[in-house]
């Protein structure tokens, strides 16, 4: 039922982001500028349909392998094929056909655009839950993407295991998504209208980290969340008490994460270099890295910055043979709780895990 409810809900119900009924599917974040920029170019036919609920794109980006999970029209599949340049290639599956139409109509449009000799896009037609069964090459991104989708998929270990198989070591899964403070009522999983508006396909928190966890992703990590507004009264009549919110999170397919954030005395400094985030390197919601500042980490943290792309714009402090105990301070965030702008902007002088 659910694939049928996603292909009619996304295929012939919406036909632009004005008709959704609730704020899951959008997105207002405000990216840096050059990914604004990259936004700006897309096509207005492709823009229109889109339905993410965050910003799937993170940074330094060029000559990258990426693959977009359940990329609809293809407005982030052709803001990134922007972005990673003609040495760079972008993957997008989708499981509908109208949505995929549309991406493949301004294949050339976008090449002749960005100035490329040829598209550096590909579109494929399946569904996540069988990603297998595709013609794409394990091991082989360096970066995964996916916008509000995962929700949809009716087997979600079976995306989050596949993720895994495809990226290269050190790659990473960077996606947006919408999550419950609880699990689903089996009568809301059936609404047609809830499902599709990407609120009673959504996975508890708690399962979520498991789930992640369980497929080889060790230490989730959360950039960015907001709690969700429902804002038909119908609709949240339905759902009740049930709380709601947009995180976009990373997980980095990395051997030997620990289970635990563990001090072993080291820290890093940002040489900067990365594009957008020039004076200030942001990890994730609890590491905003400023450029030249000695700023201590845990051995998770390390990994993340030295054993991915990222490793050129740090210089690492410490030897690491040393064990300290646990990292002080580790906390993840509340992401069902409003974001303190105010108290946020400001980076942390040392890292918290």
């Amino acid at each position: 039922m659910n694939k049928q409810v996603v292909q009619e809900y996304y295929g012939d119900i919406l036909q632009s982001s004005s008709d959704l009924r609730t704020d899951a599917c959008t997105t207002d974040a405000a990216p840096p500028l050059h990914v604004r920029k990259a936004l700006g170019r897309v096509h207005d036919a492709v823009s229109t349909r889109y339905y993410g609920c965050g910003l799937a794109i993170p940074a330094q980006l060029e000559g990258l392998r990426v693959l977009d999970l359940g990329c609809g029209a293809g407005r982030d599949v052709y803001a990134l094929a922007s972005l990673v340049g003609p040495s760079g290639h972008v993957t997008g599956v989708d499981m509908t056909p109208e949505q995929l139409a549309v991406a493949r109509e301004h294949e050339a449009w976008h090449a002749e655009a960005f100035g490329y000799n040829k598209p550096n896009t590909t579109f494929i037609e399946g569904e996540l839950e069988k990603l297998d069964e595709l013609d794409l090459e394990a091991g082989s991104f360096d970066l995964i993407i996916s916008n509000c989708v995962i929700n949809l998929c009716s087997d979600k270990p079976a995306v989050f295991r596949a993720a895994h198989r495809l990226l290269k070591p050190g790659g990473e899964l960077y996606f947006s998504d919408v999550y419950a403070d609880r699990r689903i009522p089996a009568e809301l999983v059936k609404d047609p209208v809830l499902y599709g508006e990407c609120l009673s396909g959504a996975l508890y928190w708690g399962d979520y980290q498991a789930v992640a966890m369980a497929a080889g992703f060790g230490d989730p990590r959360v950039v960015d969340h907001r709690p969700l507004a429902i804002l038909d009264p119908e609709l949240k009549a339905k759902v009740g008490q049930i709380r709601f919110a947009s995180v976009t999170a990373r997980l980095f397919k990395l051997e030997g994460l620990e289970p635990a954030c563990e001090d072993y005395g080291q820290a890093v400094i940002y040489r900067g270099g990365v594009e957008g985030m020039e004076d200030v390197f942001i990890l994730d919601a609890e590491h905003a890295i400023e450029q030249g500042r000695v700023f201590p980490v845990c051995g998770n943290t390390l990994a993340m910055l030295m054993e991915t792309r990222f490793a050129a714009h740090f210089d690492v402090v410490g030897t690491g043979d040393r064990h300290f105990g646990l990292f002080p301070g580790c906390a993840a965030p509340d992401v069902f709780a409003a974001v303190d702008t105010a108290s946020s902007s400001a980076a942390p002088v040392g890292g918290c895990c």
